[in-house]
């Protein structure tokens, strides 16, 4: 079965942003919300989306310098801005910053599902396939093989294995994983723990070292 494209919308607009969760969500999509820039920079750098819609004008931090922090960050997520006719800044700006597309508020559901589609096609056509050793990951595809052999992983078990393969052969901490996988520092690590056990069953191959007192490692077995 194929996994339902990751968006992450970021919008002030309440209504805004929660007609289009719902709207997005009928035709298939796995929508998450969020309000302010702070927290779409947090849940963008977690990774796992395949597509952001962010409104350039967001409190806290603007979708400006979301931007900016992702794609300093080597983030390549598409991103498709929502920006309104009077906005400050032109769309040229946040274009020249690393943006892919815009649509002007308001905007036809039509154009929108239109830009979409097209990014997401050139993203899964462009994802960047992740070779540690007997481990592959294609996260345009959400797939995961170990010596060839396809791997069936939850979106959780995924994102942290995507992270430790982005890593290899290093020293991951528990509250790391937290803060940019679970985004939920206050969460209890042993949630990290039994999330690794998982998918350490999962690989059938001792890929993943634990440090003890430390974190764990992605450790490029071969082929024997």
């Amino acid at each position: 079965m194929k996994n339902a494209p990751r968006l992450l919308i970021a919008d002030d607009e309440v209504r805004l942003a929660e007609a289009l969760r719902q709207g997005l969500s009928k035709r298939g999509y796995d929508v998450t919300v969020t309000h302010d820039g702070n927290s779409a920079l947090k849940l963008a750098k977690a990774g796992g989306f395949d597509l952001i819609l962010l409104d350039l004008m967001l409190p806290g931090l603007s979708g400006y310098r979301v931007i900016e922090n992702l794609r300093a960050a080597n983030i390549t997520t598409p991103i498709l801005m929502l920006t309104a006719k009077d906005g400050e800044y032109d769309e040229a700006d946040a274009l020249e910053l690393g943006a892919d597309d815009y649509v002007t508020k308001p905007f036809s559901t039509v154009v929108l599902l239109a830009r979409m589609k097209v990014l997401l096609r050139r993203n899964q056509d462009a994802s960047p396939i992740l070779d540690v050793g007997i481990l592959k990951l294609e996260p345009g595809k959400h797939l995961c093989s170990v010596d060839g052999v396809e791997i069936s992983l939850t979106r959780r078990e995924y994102s942290l294995l995507e992270y430790l393969a982005e890593r290899p052969n290093r020293v991951i901490s528990k509250q790391e994983l937290l803060d940019e996988v679970w985004d939920e520092p206050s969460l209890d690590p042993n949630a990290v723990e039994v999330c690794v056990v998982q998918v350490r069953r999962k690989l059938g191959k001792p890929l993943i070292n634990t440090i003890r007192g430390v974190g764990y490692q992605l450790v490029g077995a071969t082929h024997p």
